[in-house]
């Protein structure tokens, strides 16, 4: 285990590269920030040049990968960092300068079992991006097929291993101060960092995750997630279908390419609430360099390592809130939280439905079109403080992406709207999963599975409780005074107790 002495200097280490780039400033004078964190800080800050605005982007990347992924993990926080930091970690990226070849192929060859001349055809040594877990190179197998190799950097395992050592070791001390810092939990959120790394640091079960959502997808013909060569892919190395395409970034080149911009926006958000809420299981990382134009104007999407899930109660609750904070149902939005445990009970159900109105009110005095989904979910973050809300790590996830997919599609078409979109689907599913007739059959299902039960129900009562005869009857037992009695007497009755087993033992011995 290492020692505490060890994660404070590897703090005031961080914290110097980020007080450099003004990213503690913020935090210090937080008047809710804790005394003991804010010296830190200022230990951290001591003798630096501090610029006039904070650059958290530049910070974190000068922390290295692990803190880069840790920074777009805060992104989704902003109750927690506050909204200007998030707004500045969401556009970070995770582009590296590529590292030399000759550890890569290693890799993939230690990985596979084979020498890369006996799995590929051809494979370039110059990868097509570089990231801060893994780069990815052009290929193709033997039999003809184009592929993408997605290799982990040697030495990223161990990186990560360390830095969330001290990530936990310094939430935990953080949570233990209570208060506010408490409320926010940090300690749930670099368990969930975790998580989120765990599968990232896992091709196979990044490469799981691509093969889930295909499946889910196949009822959207418009999405392609390319298919994965299983056998040649490994824990560190993933192989997967080639994709030629235009980023939706270059809407210039998407322009020029002949594609229906309008229609890759409606078509990704619909993709998107199929996954979130249809399935409960969503990309979580769709951001434009993860999603291309295919020349057939399908949309493919790449980068499978932040997914995300949410059950079927929670994503009924969460089609309830959108639903009601549009249609001006503020009550039913109030109960829903209540009823999800999302606000303490001590609170009060009507005061809840006043502060949703003061988030809800301002968006339905406007254009359909005006209405933003980020703007809405950062006015319901704004009242989490007053109400003593614990962060719902799932939900904050799918905030992120809501938020994320919300600018890819606008940017493709500025007229496009989030609500006129989503608006039929969330109705159609809604109905499906809430009118009578889905009451109906759970109810139905729920019966089924009860009076399936009912036969190993019978078993074991009657394994506790056999019949007469079975088994003689116990004798009485005399009712005995209990006497309470100091903890050396009864160790001193205990070893009596013993002695005169023994005894006992021994007489009938003879």
């Amino acid at each position: 285990m290492t020692a505490a002495v060890v994660h404070v200097w590897r703090l005031l280490k961080w914290g110097r590269t980020l007080a450099r780039h003004g990213a503690l400033r913020g935090l210090e004078r937080d008047p809710l920030t804790p005394a003991p964190a804010r010296r830190l800080m200022k230990l951290a800050r001591f003798g630096a040049r501090v610029p006039a605005k904070p650059n958290y982007a530049a910070a974190f990347e000068a922390l290295g990968p692990a803190a880069i992924k840790f920074g777009q993990a805060l992104a989704t926080r902003p109750d927690l960092v506050g909204e200007e930091a998030a707004a500045e970690l969401f556009r970070l990226q995770d582009a590296l300068p590529p590292i030399p070849f000759a550890p890569i192929r290693a890799a993939v060859e230690a990985s596979l079992g084979q020498p890369i001349e006996a799995l590929f055809a051809s494979f370039e040594q110059e990868p097509v991006g570089a990231a801060s877990i893994a780069q990815v190179h052009r290929a193709v197998t033997t039999d003809g097929r184009k592929v993408a190799v997605k290799v982990l950097r040697p030495g990223v395992e161990e990186e990560f291993a360390k830095a969330l050592e001290t990530y936990e070791w310094a939430a935990a001390h953080a949570e233990a101060l209570g208060g506010e810092l408490a409320r926010l939990r940090p300690r749930l959120v670099i368990a969930t960092f975790r998580q989120w790394t765990a599968r990232e640091l896992d091709l196979r079960r990044e490469a799981a995750s691509a093969s889930e959502l295909a499946e889910n997808m196949e009822a959207i013909p418009g999405f392609v997630v390319p298919g994965i060569d299983w056998a040649r892919s490994a824990r560190k190395v993933m192989t997967m279908e080639w994709m030629d395409g235009v980023k939706l970034s270059d809407t210039a080149a998407l322009t020029l390419a002949g594609h229906d911009r309008r229609a890759l926006a409606n078509r990704l958000v619909l993709a998107f609430l199929r996954q979130a809420i249809s399935d409960g299981f969503f990309h979580a990382d769709l951001h434009q360099g993860n999603l291309f134009a295919l020349p057939d104007g399908k949309i493919g999407v790449i980068d499978f390592g932040i997914m995300g899930r949410i059950d079927r109660r929670a994503r009924m609750w969460l089609a309830e809130i959108i639903h009601g904070l549009i249609t001006g149902n503020y009550r039913r939005v109030a109960e829903i939280h209540f009823e999800a445990g999302y606000v303490p009970p001590h609170h009060n159900v009507a005061e809840f439905t006043t502060a949703l109105r003061a988030v809800g009110e301002p968006i339905r005095g406007l254009a359909v079109k005006d209405i933003s989904v980020g703007q809405m979910l950062d006015g319901l973050f704004a009242i989490t403080r007053d109400f003593d809300m614990q962060t719902q790590p799932h939900l904050l996830l799918l905030q992120k992406t809501m938020v994320m997919v919300e600018g890819v599609a606008t940017a493709l078409d500025p007229d496009l709207n989030m609500w006129e979109t989503a608006g039929p689907f969330v109705k159609d599913w809604m109905r499906g999963e809430l009118g009578p007739e889905a009451w109906l059959a759970d109810r139905i299902v729920d019966d089924v599975r009860t009076l399936a039960k009912l036969p190993d129900l019978v078993r074991r009562i009657e394994e506790r409780f056999p019949a007469p005869g079975a088994a003689p009857p116990p004798p009485p037992l005399r009712e005995v005074q209990i006497v309470r009695i100091g903890a050396g007497w009864r160790y001193l009755a205990v070893a009596l107790l013993a002695g005169l087993a023994g005894a006992g033992a021994t007489l009938i011995l003879s």
